[in-house]
């Protein structure tokens, strides 16, 4: 892989490790929420309920965490919202040590914790093209999707040894020691005041931001494609019921972490990236990979066999991810970069918390192996599709789009001048 984003950004290293670290516990607690609610009603549709109940506070925290991203200072944000996750681990870890664990406070707790997600992302994904420069943006994104993979591959293969051994009050417990060494990391990089040009958040501010995404049709596939990867083909929280339906209760947590094992294989070779100029084209065949690749897993009734298949959507999913990272970095304006991460955020989780719901009533109506493979198999037919009716998107080039041009040009100046510009205003 390509270091030097690493080498070369001391403020970069240590955004990257504290986001790392805070991943880890997260996907700790994405176990031991569904495995929490799964022991105490042994319901689909209470699994699946949680994808509703987070989708309205993700849809609103992230636009409007979108405009609060290129009006604040973002290192404030990130610590703010670092420290709200810590509060709702707490409450996650007296809840489930008290006699009777009440499910409608770990219904709110996911609803806060989707809340702080939405309002914490776009301001540490926009502070990556202020700390890297524009050339190495690509194995920046190749090092994040890494991080990743290897937060979703430790976190819930621990969580499940956590849940199985001593129980959820712990595993909560790990995600709440996770934020607090996170803020560590965050306390120590310098601060991000707002530009010069920026405004307070708005409804207005968020309509800019929307109009600029529908006026690039290249960027309104990507968002497109992934909401519908996510919505159609993401059977995650039916992985409890995989578990018993495969025989193999231990394959849990390797369930949860398959795709995470074969998208860090896919990111640890992924140096071929940067010189790939079509990303579009690589983002709509790395979906229609993924939804092939789910399809196949709901039909598989060998566990290994579910496991590889995993393995491979989880590969497809990390070179999409790598391809969309870099076209939003490369070429979106600063001024409007934590707006589009806002959008960018709904269709890469609101898209799996609805997944979720979808799945267990589809599951609960039809049946669970009928849920995933149909769900897999439209969101591959939906990629291509795609292609077809977003010809921009499959004709986007990084050597020749005007968008991708300006921002190098940006980057370099602010090389030549220094990061910050001096007549930035205060911090906000």
């Amino acid at each position: 892989m390509d270091l030097r984003p690493l080498r070369d950004s001391a403020d970069f290293r240590r955004l990257f490790f504290g986001e790392g670290i805070s991943l880890f516990g997260s996907m700790v607690t994405y176990v031991a929420i569904p495995f929490q609610i799964k022991e105490l009603t042994d319901s689909f549709i209470a699994v699946g309920l949680v994808g509703l109940l987070q989708f309205v506070p993700m849809v609103l925290a992230g636009l409007w965490g979108g405009a609060l991203a290129d009006a604040a200072n973002k290192r404030t944000v990130v610590l703010s919202c670092e420290a709200s996750a810590l509060l709702c681990s707490v409450v996650l870890i007296a809840n489930a040590r008290a006699p009777e664990p009440q499910l409608w406070l770990v219904y709110l707790i996911a609803v806060l914790f989707a809340t702080a997600t939405a309002l914490h992302y776009p301001s540490a994904e926009a502070m990556t093209p202020l700390l890297v420069s524009h050339d190495a943006l690509p194995s920046a994104s190749a090092l994040k999707m890494t991080r990743m993979t290897f937060a979703s591959i430790g976190g819930p293969a621990i969580g499940g040894i956590v849940l199985a051994t001593w129980g959820t009050p712990w595993a909560y417990g790990l995600d709440a020691a996770s934020y607090a060494v996170s803020i560590v990391f965050f306390l120590r990089m310098a601060s991000t005041p707002r530009g010069a040009t920026a405004e307070r958040p708005s409804l207005r501010r968020i309509r800019e931001g929307l109009a600029y995404a529908r006026s690039r049709r290249d960027l309104l596939g990507t968002y497109l494609i992934d909401f519908a990867a996510m919505f159609l083909a993401f059977p995650y929280a039916l992985f409890p019921f995989v578990a018993d339906e495969l025989n193999a209760p231990w394959s849990l947590g390797w369930l949860y972490s398959a795709g995470a094992i074969g998208g860090l294989l896919a990111a640890i070779t992924s140096r071929w990236v940067r010189h790939v100029p079509h990303h579009g084209r690589g983002v709509v065949i790395s979906a229609a990979c993924w939804g092939a690749a789910i399809g196949l897993f709901g039909l598989a009734t060998n566990v290994w066999l579910a496991l590889a298949l995993l393995a491979l959507a989880g590969a497809a999913d990390t070179i999409s991810g790598i391809f969309r990272t870099t076209m939003w970095n490369q070429t979106v304006p600063d001024d409007m970069r934590g707006r589009m991460v806002g959008i960018e955020l709904l269709s890469f989780t609101a898209g799996p918390q609805l997944g979720q719901l979808r799945g267990g009533l589809m599951a609960q109506v039809t049946s669970l192996r009928f849920a995933i493979a149909s769900g897999g198999f439209a969101a591959a037919g939906f990629a291509l599709l795609l292609a077809v009716f977003l010809p921009d998107l499959w004709r986007y080039d990084l050597r020749t789009d005007e968008h991708a041009a300006r921002q190098r040009d940006s980057s370099a100046r602010r090389s030549v001048g220094g990061a910050d510009d001096p007549a930035d205003p205060p911090d906000s």
